[in-house]
Order: C-alpha cells, then structure tokens, then sequence
C-alpha cells in the first residue's frame, strides 16, 4: 500500500511545503495514516482481519484540517471525499446521504471498487452532531452518530449501481471545532493525574495528562460508541499572527506565489513588503475565520491592480507597501 521509503517522518515532511504549523497535529496523522495502510498490508498477507484506528481533528475553524487530509490524500494517490456532518443531521434520510458520500468516493476513484475501499473519507463538523434539547430522534445528532458506525468500523455497503462497497479499510477522518471541550477538560483535568516522580520523564507525561480524554468527549455530546471508532485524536491550535503571515508566503502553492506568477506571465514583477502579509494577518484574526479569510482579502487586494495590468503593457513593476496605501506602478526605464 505504500513505498517503503514512506515514512511518517517522509510524510510529515511532504505535509510541510503545503501546510504550515500544526507540527503535533501533522505527526500524530502521519503516524496514523501509515499504520493504517501499513496494516491492511500485514494483515491481508496473513489473512487477518483489520482492527481499524479512525480519527479526530479538534481544532478552530481555519486551522488547516481539511487542507492536511487534502494533502495527505494527494500524497499517497487515494481518493479523497470530505462530507460536513451539518447537513447529515438536517435530513431525514441519512443512510442514502452515507451511501451518496460513497459513491462520490467511487467516483473519484474513476469507478474502481478496489481503490475506492482503500481511500480516504473526511467529515467536518462532527461536533455539530451533539444531541440538542428538543430535537426528534429521526433528525438528532445522535441518531446520525449511530448511522456513521457501521460504515466506520467497516461493512459493506449498497450503492445506487448495485454494486457493494467494503468500507473495512477506508480511513474516517472526523474534524470539528468543539467549542466548549476545554472547558470540560480543564474541569475533568483537575483531579486524576498521573502520578509523577523524579525520575519519570515530565514532557511524556504532561502529554498523556493533557490528551483528550473519551469522558471529554461523552461530556461533549459524543455517544460513547462513535468515540470508540475514533481512538486516535489530533488537535489543531488556533493561528497567530506569525503564522498567518507564513500561511500566506511559504507553501508550494501560497497565494502570493500564484498571483506572483500571472503577474510574471503579464511580464510583470510583483512585491509585497512584509508589512502587507502582518495587515493581512491582521485582519483575518479580526474575523475569527483563521486562514480561511486570508485568500478573499488578498485577492480583493490584487483585484484593482489585475484589472489595469493586462492593457498596460508597458508596466514592469508592482510595488505594494500597505494594505492602506496606493499600489506603485514602475513603468520600463522610469517609474510613475
């Protein structure tokens, strides 16, 4: 299933041109992407049966969970599907939305049930999925836990070709923001904890205390059976200011490299100063969005000055100082 040179630290590494931060998170996915696949290869060579380890992202909308998955995904060539767990809850017919994220797997799989069994299936927003005072059993974020947990621990499922689709051995990876969860920690975490002593070794230590726990979890809302399919947990931290700015300029395929890029094919130079990134940041803080909102301020930033370089030909250089402040335009031989 996947080469012997992939590593999770090769895949960490790979993870790290494309998202930025999350370097816990990062490794804990790694690790257990390639075990997943790791052990369908060593079990089916001794004719074993899979003892699944699906997973959860905890984490501030914005903070790179779906991008990671994305990338992971890309990385190991599997199909990749992302679901949002709202709209499961808000209809009444949730096994045929299952069965439709299914088939949407199939086909990004071009139609092959093989591969298809082996991908990868994202759903956000699991958190939404808490049971709520009033609501009927048939649309409850309950009743929708126990319809995900026979696809997660794997069974075979009909899809509208009649075909079968085995889900033993494909990966769930479920995200939300679980807002509320450390207050319920820091309450549960206050009594219980591990008894120390000189010679332990206290960064171990300080990690297992501070793990989300399956009661934080139960006391969340999450039925103790859905949080037994995911017993693997990641946590995603909110984004500064700093690594905003790193968001937006350092991966393979930032924003700034992309527009940086149809400037040069317009013959055109494009350059920020750094005060333009930390405005930026600024700003997508102030929205609360994370990294979500930074593509939509950059490109209303570029959007006046696209629209009037393509008929300027004569245009070499962009000059941008502030977010506040006219562009500069450097005409060949002088400036203007």
């Amino acid at each position: 299933m996947l080469p012997r040179e992939m590593t999770p630290r090769t895949i960490v590494g790979h993870l790290d041109q494309f998202v930025i931060g999350q370097d816990e998170a990062k490794r804990t996915l790694a690790v257990a992407v390639y075990a997943h696949y790791r052990k369908i290869t060593a079990l089916k060579s001794a004719s074993g049966s899979i003892a699944k380890s699906n997973v959860l992202l905890i984490g501030p909308s914005g903070t790179g969970k779906t991008l990671t998955c994305e990338t992971l995904a890309g990385l190991l060539s599997v199909p990749f599907v992302t679901a949002d767990a709202t709209s499961l809850a808000q209809t009444k017919y949730v096994n045929e939305e299952i069965e439709a994220i299914l088939q949407r797997l199939l086909d990004k799989a071009g139609g092959d049930m093989q591969k298809a069994a082996l991908g990868i299936v994202f759903i956000d927003e699991i958190d939404k999925l808490k049971a709520q005072g009033g609501e009927s059993r048939v649309t409850s974020g309950e009743s929708v836990q126990h319809a995900l947990l026979k696809i997660m621990e794997g069974a075979p499922v009909k899809l509208g070709s009649e075909k079968y689709l085995d889900t033993t051995n494909i990966l769930f990876i479920c995200g939300g923001a679980f807002v509320g969860l450390e207050k319920i920690m820091s309450r549960t975490h206050g009594f219980g904890f591990i008894a120390t002593s000189d010679g332990d070794n206290k960064r171990i230590l300080e990690r297992l205390n501070n793990r989300v726990k399956p009661t934080d979890l139960f006391e969340f809302g999450l039925i103790p059976e859905f949080t037994g399919r995911l017993p693997i947990v990641a946590r995603f931290g909110e984004l500064g200011k700093e690594l905003l700015v790193r968001i937006m300029s350092e991966p393979k395929n930032s924003i700034v490299r992309q527009f940086q890029e149809v400037f040069r094919a317009e013959g055109v130079e494009l350059t920020l100063a750094p005060r333009v990134f930390e405005q930026i940041a600024e700003l997508a803080i102030e929205y609360k969005t994370g990294a979500r909102s930074l593509r939509g301020i950059f490109e209303e930033l570029m959007t006046p000055i696209l629209y009037l370089v393509p008929d300027t030909p004569e245009i070499s250089r962009v000059e941008i100082r502030s977010l506040f402040e006219d562009p500069r335009f450097f005409r060949r031989g002088s400036s203007a």
